[in-house]
C-alpha cells in the first residue's frame, strides 16, 4: 500500500464506522425514543430489513478496503445507505419523521469524495424517495380527513373548515419537499465545488512540494558537477599536450588512427566543458536570448554531428514554425541533446541502428512541440509516471539525464512528456512557449 492510499484507507474506515453508528441510531430510536420523537411504531417487516442491514454494515466494515480507489463501488455503498435510510424513514413516519434530513448525509459524503456525477445521482434518488413519502403522507391525511368529515359533519356547509385544513397541510408538505430539494441541491453544488477546489489546492501543493524536492536535488547535482568540472580542466589540458606529443613522435598509421580517436574524445570533453561553463554563467545571470527555431535546429544538428557522428537523425520541421522565436539559454541545447542521445542508445540496443526521428511543429498557436522518437524497447509503464520527476536507477547510468532535461525545460516555461509509441520505442514530447 502506498503512502498516498493511507488517508483514503482511513476515510473508508471512518465511513464504515459511521455506517455502524447510523445503524445503532436506528435501533436506539425504535427501542427507546419512539414516543419522544413522535415516530410511528414500525411493523415486523422493518426488523428483517434491519437484520439485513446489520449484515451489510458488518461486511462493509470488514472489507472496507475493497472500495479504495474504486469510485463505482464507493458510490454503490452510498446508494445502499440511501436505500436503507429511506426504508427506515418510510416505516417510522415517512416525511413526518424528524430525522428525514439524514437522507442528505450520503449526498454530502459523495460530494466530498466522488466525482460530480455521483452526488447528482444520489440527489435524484433521495428526492424521488422523499417525494414518494410526501405523496403517501398527503394521501393518508386526505383520506383520514374525509372519513372524519363524513362521520361527524353530515351538513355540506360544514365541509369548509376541514378542506381548508387539508389545504394548509398540503402547503406545509409542499414546503417541506421544496426545503429538502433546496438542501440537496446546495450540498450537491456548493460542497462539491468546495471539495473540488480543495483537491485542486492539494494537487498544487503536492506539485510544488515535488518541484521543491526536485530543485534541491538539481542544486546538489549542479554543485557537485561544477566542482568536478573545475577539477577536470587541468587533466584535460594535460591529455591534450600528451596527444599532441604522440602525434609528433609516432608515424605508424595504426597508432595515428588511435591517437586521432583519442583527440576526438578529448574534443568532445573540451566542448562539453566549455558549454558547461557558458551554461553556468547564463543560468546564474538569468540570461535569456531570442532564437529562431530553424537556427536552433541547425545548431542542434551541428552539435550532434560533431559529438555523435554515428547518429541517424530524421528531422521534420513544419514550415510555419521555422521563423518562430523561442526564448532560450545555454541549458536548452544540452537538454535536447541528452534526450537525443538516450534515443540513439535505445535504438542501437534494440535494432543495432542509431535512428532517431524528430518532428517539430505547433501543438497550440503559441506553443512549439518537439517530438523525439526512438526505436528502442520502450520504457516500463511504472517508470513513465516518475521519470523526469525523480532520479531513476538505470543499468547504464545514474538515470538523471531525463531529470536534468525536464528541469531545464520547466525553467524555460516548457514541459517534457514521455509516452510509448504505438509500434515500438518511446516518444519524448518537449513543449516550449513561443515569443509573442
Amino acid at each position: 500500500m502506498t503512502n498516498a492510499s493511507l488517508p483514503f484507507n482511513a476515510s473508508q474506515q471512518q465511513l464504515a464506522l459511521l455506517r455502524l453508528v447510523n445503524w445503532g441510531l436506528k435501533i436506539g430510536l425504535i427501542l427507546f425514543a419512539t414516543d419522544l420523537f413522535g415516530l410511528t411504531t414500525p411493523p415486523v417487516t422493518l426488523s428483517y430489513v434491519l437484520i439485513f442491514e446489520a449484515c451489510y454494515v458488518g461486511f462493509s466494515y470488514r472489507f472496507h478496503r475493497l472500495s479504495m480507489n474504486n469510485n463505482g463501488l464507493l458510490f454503490l455503498t452510498l446508494l445502499l445507505d440511501t436505500l436503507f435510510w429511506a426504508t427506515w424513514l418510510y416505516f417510522t413516519g415517512g416525511a413526518t419523521n424528524a430525522f428525514v434530513s439524514l437522507l442528505l448525509l450520503p449526498i454530502a459524503i459523495s460530494a466530498i469524495t466522488l466525482p460530480r456525477w455521483a452526488p447528482w445521482c444520489l440527489t435524484i434518488v433521495s428526492t424521488i424517495f422523499y417525494t414518494l413519502m410526501i405523496v403517501d403522507i398527503t394521501e393518508q391525511n386526505s383520506g383520514s380527513v374525509m372519513d372524519h368529515d363524513m362521520s361527524q359533519m353530515p351538513m355540506a356547509a360544514n365541509h369548509v373548515m376541514p378542506a381548508s385544513h387539508s389545504m394548509d397541510m398540503g402547503s406545509h408538505y409542499l414546503g417541506m419537499w421544496f426545503n429538502f430539494v433546496i438542501s440537496a441541491l446546495v450540498l450537491t453544488v456548493t460542497v462539491g465545488f468546495i471539495a473540488k477546489r480543495i483537491r485542486q489546492k492539494n494537487a498544487e501543493l503536492r506539485y510544488l512540494r515535488e518541484a521543491q524536492l526536485r530543485q534541491e536535488k538539481i542544486l546538489a547535482l549542479g554543485t557537485a558537477s561544477a566542482q568536478m568540472a573545475h577539477q577536470l580542466a587541468t587533466p584535460l589540458a594535460t591529455l591534450r599536450l600528451l596527444t599532441d606529443e604522440l602525434v609528433d613522435t609516432h608515424h605508424d598509421a595504426e597508432q595515428l588512427e588511435l591517437i586521432s580517436e583519442m583527440q576526438q574524445a578529448l574534443n568532445r570533453c573540451e566542448v562539453t566543458l566549455a558549454d558547461l561553463r557558458l551554461a553556468t554563467e547564463s543560468i546564474r545571470e538569468h540570461k535569456l536570448t531570442e532564437q529562431r527555431v530553424d537556427k536552433l535546429v541547425a545548431t542542434l544538428t551541428e552539435q550532434i554531428s560533431l559529438l555523435m557522428p554515428e547518429a541517424q537523425l530524421n528531422i521534420a520541421i513544419a514550415p510555419q514554425v521555422e521563423s518562430c522565436i523561442v526564448m532560450t539559454d545555454m541549458s536548452l541545447l544540452p537538454a535536447l541533446m541528452a534526450l537525443i542521445q538516450n534515443g540513439i542508445q535505445a535504438s542501437e540496443d534494440n535494432q543495432h541502428q542509431t535512428r532517431v526521428d524528430i518532428n517539430i511543429g505547433l501543438s497550440q498557436p503559441n506553443q512549439l512541440t518537439m517530438t523525439i522518437r526512438d526505436y528502442g524497447v520502450g520504457i516500463a509503464t511504472h517508470l513513465l509516471q516518475t521519470l523526469g520527476s525523480n532520479m531513476v536507477k538505470s543499468p547504464k547510468g545514474m538515470g538523471i539525464a531525463v531529470l536534468l532535461s525536464h528541469t531545464s525545460f520547466e525553467r524555460l516555461g516548457g514541459k517534457l512528456y514521455l509516452k510509448p509509441h504505438s509500434e515500438c520505442g518511446t516518444e519524448a514530447i518537449v513543449t516550449l512557449p513561443l515569443s509573442v
